[in-house]
């Protein structure tokens, strides 16, 4: 399942349904969906998010400078497909800053 993301003040975020439930769990809400954030409640949301992934421990995605230059193919592969929440949350953070400076009310659903 894709969930979408819509707020006047930005645009569309489409992500995997596993990680949009755990950012949304992340941010104290129920994780359903669809569901929306109302303007107002965009703020802790947005706050409840950036602390959870911080007490997560998803404040320092390995980059390309760190990683070994010896690793094989395969480890490679591997490393592609584990893609920190931190970074897949990035936009969903984007949308929620946007729409918290404009007043704007965030719905969910599920994309078709």
């Amino acid at each position: 399942m894709l969930v979408n993301f819509h707020s006047k003040a930005h645009g569309d975020v489409t992500m995997f349904g596993d990680v949009a439930v755990a950012l949304l769990k992340l941010a104290g809400l129920s994780g359903n969906v669809p569901t929306a954030i109302l303007a107002a409640d965009i703020p802790l949301a947005l706050e409840r998010l950036l602390a959870g992934l911080v007490e997560h421990g998803h404040t320092a995605p390995q980059t390309a400078d760190t990683a070994s230059s010896s690793r094989s193919d395969r480890d490679d592969e591997e490393a592609a497909a584990a893609v920190p929440l931190n970074h897949r949350a990035r936009p969903l953070v984007d949308l929620l800053r946007a729409a918290s400076a404009a007043g704007a009310d965030v719905l969910i659903r599920p994309k078709k």
